[in-house]
């Protein structure tokens, strides 16, 4: 808004002319404090209307008020100052849309925390009586292609004995980002982390992950802005019973265990965000026309604001683990998945099955998967 100066007061808490008010009296209309008003007001987010050149008083006109309002519910709900600054520029049905994206990223974050404090206190109360447990391992197969339509693969997988991830990158630098995730990856590969020390192991893998990325769009040579390349990225790390998952973006990891099949991991995208709320069935977010929109990914700017979810998941002999980028399961279905994993005899199979499965759908985009059995050693 833009500013111009004032020189008089009626001393009624209204400044020059009828429509404006003193920002002691906008402060008891829009519910923040006069501080809170000038620290907005410093930082571009809700600026006043008008400005006294001599003393620097400031005048707000009472049509701010909703704005200035939304801005403190806004913060209420733990909103960051930079996100507030976009939301409210929006109109009312955008507005909406965003403040529902951002508290289902809210609720999936506090998700995921929850399942790693049980995880914690299931640990140190059981690290003095643990029992030995035999060791697992997996057989795995993997495999990528870029599909019927896509001049170029920016899809990038990897599979090992202790280690499973695929990446899908986006942009310019997207091939570069996603092979770069990946490889920022493979250092938990060679030997088996330590049960105590994985979730601290997935932590430090995934901010590697994060500067490798920034890194490698960085020297990718390509134009465009670091934000507008990046990648996904969904990883397991295996140690003895357990395994380590990392994931971000809408790359996916399921599980087929007793014949049933489950998607393990949460898709950071607009389309989860709003099935999550109740405005969007799955069978609706299978067609819907943004369902590509990301809320989370390891973007080329070096942004670490969106971290990557990191959890700890016990596997079981007879688990078969499918990791795969939306190549894949934005085009089949989790019936068909499920169908072609239950009845392969072994990885191998199972992905060549899959990749048949994409490509039947007309295989729009680069498509990766890796398929892992856990098998005990």
């Amino acid at each position: 808004m833009r500013r111009r100066a004032v020189t008089t007061d009626d001393g009624q808490g209204r400044g020059p002319g009828a429509a404006l008010v003193t920002i002691g009296a906008f402060a008891r209309l829009s519910r923040l404090s006069a501080k809170a008003l000038r620290r907005y007001d410093e930082l571009g987010l809700l600026p006043p209307a008008l400005v006294d050149p001599v003393n620097g008083y400031r005048y707000y006109d009472p049509a701010q008020v909703r704005a200035a309002r939304l801005v403190a519910w806004l913060r209420r709900i733990g909103m960051p100052l930079a996100r507030i600054r976009e939301v409210i520029a929006l109109d009312s049905g955008a507005a909406a849309a965003a403040i529902r994206a951002y508290w289902a990223q809210i609720e999936a974050e506090t998700a995921a925390r929850r399942d790693l404090a049980a995880f914690l206190i299931d640990q140190l109360s059981t690290e003095d009586v643990m029992t030995s447990v035999g060791t697992l391992g997996i057989r795995y197969a993997a495999r990528t292609d870029t599909g019927a339509v896509r001049e170029t693969n920016q899809d990038a997988v990897y599979a090992g004995a202790r280690l499973l991830a695929v990446a899908d990158g986006f942009g310019e630098g997207g091939a570069g980002a996603s092979t770069a995730a990946i490889d920022a990856l493979k250092p938990l590969a060679p030997g088996a982390v330590p049960a105590a020390e994985l979730l601290n192991s997935l932590h430090d893998a995934a901010e590697r992950a994060a500067h490798a990325v920034r890194d490698a769009v960085a020297g990718s040579g390509g134009g465009g802005a670091p934000e507008e390349s990046g990648t996904t990225l969904t990883a397991m790390v295996w140690t003895g019973s357990q395994l380590g998952l990392v994931h971000i973006g809408d790359s996916r990891a399921y599980l087929l265990r007793g014949g049933e099949l489950f998607r393990i991991t949460h898709d950071h995208s607009l389309v989860q965000s709003m099935i999550d709320d109740g405005s969007l069935t799955e069978e609706e977010a299978f067609s819907h026309p943004q369902r590509a929109m990301l809320l989370k990914v390891l973007s080329g700017d070096g942004s670490y604001r969106f971290r990557p979810d990191v959890d700890v998941r016990d596997a079981r002999p007879g688990d078969r683990y499918l990791l795969c980028s939306d190549g894949l399961s934005a085009v089949v279905d989790g019936g068909e998945l499920a169908r072609v994993l239950t009845a392969a005899d072994g990885p191998g199979t199972a992905v060549r099955g899959l990749m048949e499965l994409a490509e039947a759908a007309g295989a729009p985009d680069n498509v990766a998967c890796a398929v892992a059995d856990v098998v005990e050693l």
